[in-house]
């Protein structure tokens, strides 16, 4: 178009540089709008990754403890260890319904 109106003059244009483009306010919000909600969509998707690693994580732990009853052990005791070290008032103390049997176990004399 720009070539039709320059021909007949002589003149070939080559390039054609633009310095400044002035929007309306209402595209210019528009565009923004656009932009903040698929910054929003990329960080959701993300989070949602982060969430399926940390579950296969929880989930490969999960049944390296169900094969092992020591390590189920060590894991409660760690779990212990760090309760107590957090300064808390109050601290539930869950007694593994194994040892709550040897407990409640009649004495026999």
């Amino acid at each position: 178009a720009l070539d039709e109106a320059t021909e007949p003059w002589g003149i070939k244009v080559e390039r054609v540089e633009i310095k400044d483009v002035r929007l309306p306010v209402q595209l210019q919000r528009a565009m923004a709008a656009e932009a903040e909600a698929a910054r929003e969509a990329r960080a959701k998707v993300i989070a949602a990754e982060g969430e399926q690693k940390a579950s296969r994580a929880l989930r490969d732990a999960s049944n390296v403890m169900a094969g092992s009853s020591s390590a189920l052990q060590l894991r409660y005791l760690q779990t212990l260890n760090t309760i107590s070290a957090e300064k808390n008032s109050t601290i539930v103390f869950p007694l593994p319904i194994d040892i709550l049997r040897h407990l409640l176990k009649p004495k026999e004399d």
